[in-house]
């Protein structure tokens, strides 16, 4: 018996093999030394530079948390959340380098 109509386009390989092509090139790519780090920083200064980096990403994304309503709201939020996180991570560790 014949079919009215035909099968639909396979379209989770064609993803699937799009998002590996894409990741394989990703792994192709090297880092650009454009920007480097002093090879004479210390750890410390590189961890409160870290520190100082990460409050001003949380404080960059929960003000666009409360420009963006919905989802997107959410979503700024949880990125706000993932940077305090991480903040909270790199003191506790400076902590541990230079106790106050």
């Amino acid at each position: 018996m014949i079919k009215p109509t035909p099968n639909p386009p396979d379209t989770d390989v064609q993803i699937d093999s799009e998002s590996s092509s894409r990741k394989a090139k990703m792994a192709e790519r090297r880092p650009n030394p454009i920007f480097t780090i002093a090879p004479n920083v210390n750890n410390e200064t590189l961890l409160v530079h870290a520190c100082e980096t990460l409050a001003s990403a949380s404080v960059m994304a929960s003000e666009l948390a409360f420009i963006l309503s919905g989802p997107k709201c959410n979503l700024a939020l949880g990125i706000q959340q993932m940077i305090a996180l991480a903040e909270l991570s790199v003191s506790r560790v400076l902590d541990q380098v230079d106790p106050q």
